[in-house]
């Protein structure tokens, strides 16, 4: 996340009185009213469909009141200086890495007594809860987000091709995809990569876009490949593997071989802002996109003329899941039984609209695998045919969670070491292969192995 100076000089004063304003850990409104303050980031959709459902609960329990605090942007930073000047919202998001140091301090509620009373909670699939020790449960990952192989439907009839597959059984393999892309990226001059005269510095359309610095994007390559980010005991790196190498050797090779991705700020309109999916598909800047299961609000709402496949595979297909940020309930507010209620409420298919309209993906077992509450949340304009074999199979067969929930220390693993290496190879500089071979044992020696899980 951006940090700016206007913020530093002033929003955080300005979002510390409004936090007061608010209460810490909730208060009183009105007569005797109890005021909950629910802190959240998001899209303009999000924030409308959060503050519909956050009337929802109001109007289901009388009495209560909630305070949205909507922070689009510059979240870490905010939800730091409220906690360390003890106005912390009753509930919300956190930050994945964050929700970890958050709840070895003790800032966060331990929701395990809570899975009784609240059955849906118990009733989650297993990679959705955040253990940080035995019994110690101090959230949920917010939605059960997944990568997809998202294409402009316009962009694949032109080239002639038929749509990446939709049920994981079919996945192209990497050659499949690489051999798609070249007939999907055409330069100025109508000319395709491995053709005489091909431009790459003016490059009308790309084949395809995948980030090599976001983790969520190439795990599941790596998984597929037989390879893994550490060892069973997590505390020693395998990125040096032949089979980690080889990921990371074709991603590098779809910019800089193959010419059928865009390189380092090929996309950005300004700055260091790239379109969002919705419009790189709509404007075919390019062709298909390796994103998340999120970005399903922003195509309808855009009316891209989309279709969703599902990623290339190595040997077993696998994708990332549980992309998401955390849910939880922070510690010292006066009315954390309130707060927990609206916990288990807030991401509830019943009450949310956000499932519907296709940001999230339910977190409960049973959204997966029963046919009514399958069609209660997929059955609709928003969601189109591919989507039960292209998510929701999908999700439930081969999800494989993200690094995030898993990995200790992997935000400044990150920072440190990993951000930068993975830089140097979308730069092209040097191979996947120095560059992997020379921070490996650096990541090695970071490590404190993978977090804790457990069953409910």
């Amino acid at each position: 996340m951006k940090r700016r100076d206007l913020f530093r000089m002033g929003g955080l004063a300005a979002l510390g009185a409004a936090a007061a304003a608010c209460g810490s850990g909730g208060g009183t409104a009105g007569a005797g009213a109890t005021r909950l303050q629910f802190m959240y980031w998001g899209s303009t959709f999000e924030k409308t469909a959060v503050e519909k459902m956050l009337r929802s609960f109001a109007e289901k329990n009388p009495g209560v009141e909630v305070k949205p605090l909507f922070t689009p942007d510059e979240y870490d930073v905010k939800l730091n200086s409220l906690i360390a000047g003890g106005n912390v919202p009753d509930l919300g998001y956190v930050p994945m890495s964050m929700s970890y140091r958050l709840a070895e301090q003790g800032k966060l509620v331990n929701l395990f007594p809570y899975l009784k009373k609240y059955p849906q909670l118990a009733g989650y699939l297993p990679d959705a809860y955040l253990w940080y020790g035995p019994d110690q449960l101090h959230g949920v990952a917010t939605a059960n987000e997944i990568e997809l192989l998202w294409y402009s439907k316009a962009a694949i009839a032109e080239a002639g091709i038929a749509a990446p597959p939709a049920v994981a059984a079919s996945a192209w393999s990497w050659d499949q995809l690489v051999e798609n892309a070249y007939k999907l990226t055409v330069d100025q001059n109508g000319r395709h990569p491995d053709e005489s005269g091909f431009d790459p510095k003016q490059v009308r359309q790309f084949g395809i876009s995948v980030s090599i610095t976001y983790a969520a994007a190439w795990y599941g390559f790596l998984r597929s490949n037989g390879a893994d980010f550490a060892d069973e005991a997590g505390k020693r790196c395998l990125l040096d593997t032949p089979e980690a190498i080889q990921v990371f050797q074709n991603l590098q090779d779809l910019i800089h071989k193959h010419r059928v991705a865009p390189g380092p700020g090929q996309l950005a309109a300004t700055g260091d802002d790239v379109p969002g999916t919705n419009i790189l598909l709509k404007t075919k800047r390019v062709a298909m996109v390796v994103d998340g299961h999120w970005a399903l609000l922003d195509m309808n709402e855009s009316k891209v003329d989309y279709g969703i496949g599902v990623l290339p595979k190595y040997s077993e297909p696998f994708t990332t899941s549980q992309v998401a940020g955390a849910s939880s309930v922070f510690a010292g507010g006066k009315h954390v039984e309130e707060a927990v209620e609206l916990f288990a409420f807030h991401i509830d298919p019943r009450y949310v609209d956000l499932y519907r309209q296709g940001l999230w993906m339910p977190q409960e077992r049973k959204y997966y695998e029963d046919q009514a509450a399958i069609d209660s949340w997929t059955k609709n304009d928003g969601h189109p045919p591919e989507f039960r074999t292209a998510v929701v199979d999908y999700a439930r067969e081969h999800g494989v969670p993200d690094l995030r929930n898993r990995v200790k220390n992997l935000s400044a693993i990150s920072s440190d070491v990993l951000t930068p290496a993975l830089q140097e190879i979308e730069s092209g500089k040097r191979p996947a292969a120095e560059i992997l071979k020379a921070v490996t044992p650096k990541i090695t020696g970071m490590l404190q192995g993978w977090q804790h899980t457990q069953e409910v």
